[in-house]
């Protein structure tokens, strides 16, 4: 394992990728389970996706922060050639609520030579509490309640694209593992057939010493030995480029880390991949569509837009607003607060033609409507895809195990020519024949087990599956 980091955190990580091994040679074993854990925790993607959730949260606190009471100072002096022209104090507490009403505290202190005549209150200054409503337009919805409401569900949308984003990333790594332990069974089936073309051209080698055979026969079997070791060497360099690939979806506390060649998959993920990937179970009868994130972050979507259409809506109201304040100068004495002392006002507003917000209404409804028909094409192509792959994992089945029948033949009847052979009754091009059709069915039984379980990946893709126990 090679690690750009300090000799401690290199030991590190070949300590924890030798914690699975092949008993038969040690080499470590990278455990598709735990790689995908490893790619979840660290890959910079996964970690970018978890930034979703936080973002979400960020703009619902900040759309909470239209609700928070505020205070209000106003002070101003003016005084020249020992004339004081004013003195003003004005403080006021507001806590905004949520139907389009306003709490509303005020004291006001005003002195001076030349104050207006309406700004002259007691000399203690002059309290008021009262409240502004909106009648019309803002009472049921205004931009504060609206902005609140979009944030809940952006913060809902946020978890589910951040389910589609880690999905996206353990496909891929998915895919890389499966390419790199198809090439790691490819170079296996040429590295075995490289030591029985080598100790078969030794004894050819010695049967001609001898005068058993013709010298021409090892030259036969010399071509089968190299042919052999050509094929190995091409699948050792497709080997190598998928480990580097598998190398771009491992991290570990921010450092890349790179697989040392020793390092090998685990050939029996194909037992481990369903719970791995937590698609077992996942029968097209016990598929709940709804719940699938790239529709739920629709829905979302569409939620936070209906609130943006009612807004709309609500702006073809006329703006009435009200307001009374009680007036005291005494606010601990509550009989104080009588209807006589008050201040208060109306505010109407309204546009005669509408023509920006009944253009802004059609806007909004369009940008729906579009994202409900996204919504509903969606939700039939999930279905589609899913169905078809569940077909296309049967067909799979079938294909794996008419290949496994093929190559077991294949070896019988490479196992009966080396005994013709053994016995003077075949010939090395025959041996070199039969083996060389079992290389091209071995490599194509590798070749549809990684079909397999790429369908199996695509499946977990179109799932929108995020391992919970990874």
């Amino acid at each position: 394992m090679l690690v750009k980091s300090s000799p401690g955190f290199y030991l590190w990580i070949c300590l924890f990728f030798t914690l699975g091994t092949k008993a038969q040679d040690y080499n470590p074993v990278l455990d598709f389970g735990e790689y995908l854990g490893y790619v979840k925790k660290y890959h910079p993607i996964a970690k970018q996706a978890q930034l979703n959730i936080a973002i979400g949260e960020a703009n619902l606190m900040r759309a909470r922060g239209g609700f928070d009471p505020k205070i209000k100072v106003d002070y101003a002096k003016k005084e020249f050639k020992g004339t004081e022209y004013w003195d003003r104090l004005n403080t006021t507490f507001k806590i905004p609520t949520w139907f389009g009403v306003e709490l509303k505290g005020n004291f006001e202190q005003n002195q001076g030579s030349f104050i207006n005549p309406d700004e002259t209150l007691p000399m203690d200054g002059l309290y008021s509490a009262g409240v502004t409503m909106s009648l019309g337009q803002g009472f049921w919805i205004n931009d504060r309640m609206a902005t609140l409401r979009k944030a809940k569900f952006f913060r809902e949308q946020s978890k589910a694209d951040q389910d589609l984003q880690v999905n996206g990333i353990l496909y891929k790594a998915s895919l890389a593992y499966f390419d790199w332990l198809r090439a790691y069974l490819d170079y296996n089936v040429y590295d075995d057939f490289v030591r029985n073309a080598d100790v078969r051209l030794d004894g050819i080698k010695r049967r001609a010493m001898a005068g058993d055979m013709a010298i021409i026969d090892t030259v036969e079997a010399k071509i089968g030995l190299q042919n052999r070791v050509l094929g190995r060497e091409q699948a050792k360099v497709k080997l190598m480029k998928a480990s580097l690939e598998l190398s771009n979806f491992l991290w570990i506390n921010d450092v890349p880390v790179e697989l040392q060649p020793e390092v090998i998959p685990d050939v029996q993920v194909a037992s481990k991949m369903d719970a791995t990937l937590q698609i077992a179970g996942q029968g097209l009868d016990s598929l709940i569509l709804e719940n699938h994130p790239k529709l739920r972050s629709l829905e979302f979507k569409i939620g936070g837009m209906k609130v943006d259409k009612r807004l709309k809506a609500n702006k073809l109201l006329p703006k009435l607003d009200v307001e009374y304040n009680f007036l005291t100068e005494s606010p601990e004495q509550i009989n104080s607060l009588i209807t006589d002392n008050f201040k208060g006002g109306v505010s109407f507003r309204f546009p005669l033609f509408l023509r920006k917000e009944r253009g802004e209404l059609k806007l909004a409804k369009f940008k729906l409507r579009d994202v409900q028909f996204e919504r509903d094409n969606a939700q039939v192509e999930l279905l589609n895809k899913i169905t078809a792959l569940y077909q296309e994992l049967d067909s799979y089945v079938l294909q794996n195990q008419l290949i496994m029948d093929i190559v077991t033949n294949y070896v019988s009847l490479l196992n009966a020519e080396e005994r013709k052979f053994s016995v003077g009754e075949s010939s090395v091009f025959l041996i070199n024949s039969r083996e060389s059709k079992l290389i091209d069915a071995q490599l194509k039984q590798n070749e549809l087990q990684n079909m397999f379980f790429y369908v199996k990946a695509k499946l977990f893709k179109s799932l929108a599956i995020n391992p919970i126990e990874l």
